[in-house]
């Protein structure tokens, strides 16, 4: 019988032998590349960045002496205002998209392109076996559903860490000759436990990394499900890739007037929101948006399983 990593190697030679996987990777690297030139040459250099942080700190305490300040936003302005003011005793200057880190920490925004391309090969993982025929010739092995199953969302979740892999090196690169590298010894202000903090950039861009990540987890699992569920691969792409983009912005206009929104998906993908920002919906906390996506992840997966398992393959 064949095992789980053997199906794995045959599923990811599947993946690389494409000239569309190298096309994938060929953007990516271009991505990376114009990203920074467009960054250096559309960023304006403050001609003096404490006099910025002291006019933000003035317009925060104007914002927090009003009434009306919701109790979520109130605490995010007063954790800003801490920082700016640090910034300031300490001589620590913000973190600029022009600079080493500053496009490090941008370049996560790229991961939206990864998830698209994940998409796209999740979705063919099982729906192009049944177009091609395939199928059939892979179930008369020894291997069960499961294990097969299996092997392919793996490779296609392995697909996505690489993609992640070369996004962190060719940020890494480009932005090390675009930008140089004389601020790499600056570090990330955080505000813990009623205290500004210096943490290291690098697990801080680490962490935006992994905190952009879930949207890629969440849309490659469900791709991967429509693409077992109904067989075809231009509906899984295209349900996957209008849930991407539409999604959010459909959460965000029903959490303006509704609360049970937050038990939507995309009011939960987003966990950056806890870190940098205010939550979608008021009384929304980082245990209850995983709680969340632990129970979507988990029926998309039950969905996938158990309707693959049952099928009648002839039909």
């Amino acid at each position: 019988m064949p095992s789980i990593l053997s199906l794995i190697q045959n599923e990811n030679m599947k993946i690389y032998r494409r000239i569309g996987t190298w096309f994938m990777i060929a953007l990516l690297a271009l991505s990376t590349l114009a990203g920074a030139l467009i960054t250096k040459a559309t960023h304006k250099e403050p001609k003096n960045w404490k006099a910025e942080v002291a006019s933000e700190i003035k317009e925060m305490e104007a914002q927090l002496s009003e009434e009306k300040v919701p109790k979520m936003y109130k605490n995010h302005l007063e954790q800003q205002l801490k920082i700016n003011e640090y910034r300031l005793e300490h001589n620590i200057k913000p973190v600029a998209s022009n600079t080493f880190w500053g496009y490090l920490v941008s370049s996560a925004d790229i991961i939206a392109l990864i998830t698209l391309f994940t998409i796209i090969v999740a979705a063919g993982s099982v729906a192009n076996e049944f177009s091609w025929g395939t199928i059939k010739l892979l179930l008369i092995r020894s291997a069960s559903r499961t294990k097969i199953l299996l092997s392919k969302y793996i490779a296609a979740l392995l697909f996505a860490l690489c993609m992640l892999l070369l996004l962190f090196v060719f940020s890494s690169v480009v932005g090390a000759i675009v930008f140089g590298i004389e601020n790499i010894r600056e570090p990330y202000l955080a505000y813990q436990n009623g205290t500004v903090v210096e943490k290291s950039m690098l697990l801080h861009v680490m962490q935006v990394y992994a905190l952009n990540c879930v949207d890629l987890v969440m849309m490659t699992t469900f791709a991967f499900m429509i693409s077992a569920v109904f067989r075809n691969h231009s509906l899984a792409v295209g349900l996957a890739t209008f849930a991407l983009f539409a999604g959010p912005q459909i959460t965000t206009l029903l959490a303006m007037k509704f609360d049970w929104a937050k038990y939507l998906l995309f009011a939960n993908t987003d966990l950056t929101q806890y870190i940098d920002g205010t939550p979608l919906v008021e009384g929304m906390t980082m245990p209850f948006s995983m709680m969340m996506l632990l129970i979507y992840f988990v029926i998309f997966n039950a969905l996938t399983w158990f309707i693959f398992r049952k099928r009648d393959i002839a039909a």
